[in-house]
Parts: structure tokens; C-alpha cells; sequence
């Protein structure tokens, strides 16, 4: 999944550890990754927690997308910063999965929390043949 993720790669992110239903994802702020305040954007600290969550509840064969989250900024971060993202699964329940992430800078201090929502399809990743190498998930009837 993470070799065609073309938004984390352009965003510098680097996953530590990837286990099933566990991941880290670090990654440094840039001055382009700046919003108007001079800190980092709220939604360059999101695509950094989903990153990690998407990789630790993508866990078998089957496509598992984010049904929701919800985040919560605690400590602004800048230029030069290093954060980064844990991602703890704490249900997997027939399809759906909840998953804790929380987000630390460089000292430890948390940057922001958050908690997702997946569901599993019955789809496989794009290029798997058991789905003739098709990924629509905007068409997948599995996802409800």
C-alpha cells in the first residue's frame, strides 16, 4: 500500500514500524507545510496521523478504508519540527475497527490525538488479481 502512496511520500513521511493493528510514522515539518500562522497546518498533522492509521488496519489481503476520525489539536509545531504519529488498534470487530493515534513532536510533547474508524471491504489492493487489478472504491457496493 505504502509503495503507490504517492500524498505520504511527497510529504516526507517515513513509517518506523508497521505491525498488524501498530504502526509509527515520523515525518519533518517544512516551511511549506506552514499555514497562515506560521505553524504546521492542521491537515498536514492529519494526513501524518492517518498515514499510520491506515497502515496499521490494513492488516490482511482486504482493503480497509477510513469510515471516520476525529482530531483534536493539542500544541502548535513549526518549521524544523519532527513529528510523529502512533496508531494503536483498540477493536476489530467483523468489519469495522476503532484505532487510536496520537502525534509527538521531537520532545515527546503530544501534538495532537486522534481516533479512526475503519472498515474492511471485500476488495484487494489495486493490482491484486483476485480483483483483475481494479481499486474503485467509490463504486465498491461493500462499502456502507
Amino acid at each position: 500500500m505504502m509503495r503507490r502512496d504517492a500524498a505520504s511520500a511527497m510529504l516526507g513521511m517515513v513509517v518506523e514500524r508497521s505491525a498488524p493493528g501498530d504502526a509509527v510514522v515520523s515525518m519533518s515539518v517544512r516551511p511549506d507545510m506552514l499555514n497562515g500562522h506560521a505553524i504546521t497546518h492542521g491537515g498536514i498533522v492529519f494526513a501524518l496521523a492517518d498515514t499510520a492509521f491506515a497502515i496499521a488496519c490494513n492488516e490482511d489481503e482486504r482493503v480497509t478504508v477510513a469510515g471516520g476520525a476525529d482530531i483534536t489539536f493539542l500544541h502548535p509545531t513549526t518549521a524544523g519540527q519532527t513529528l510523529t504519529a502512533h496508531a494503536v488498534r483498540r477493536a476489530r470487530t467483523g468489519r469495522t475497527g476503532l484505532y487510536d493515534v496520537r502525534v509527538v513532536d521531537e520532545t515527546g510533547t503530544t501534538v495532537a490525538e486522534m481516533r479512526g474508524r475503519s472498515v474492511t471491504t471485500r476488495r484487494h489492493p489495486a493490482g491484486d488479481p483476485a480483483d483483475g487489478g481494479d481499486l474503485d472504491l467509490l463504486n465498491d457496493r461493500s462499502v456502507k
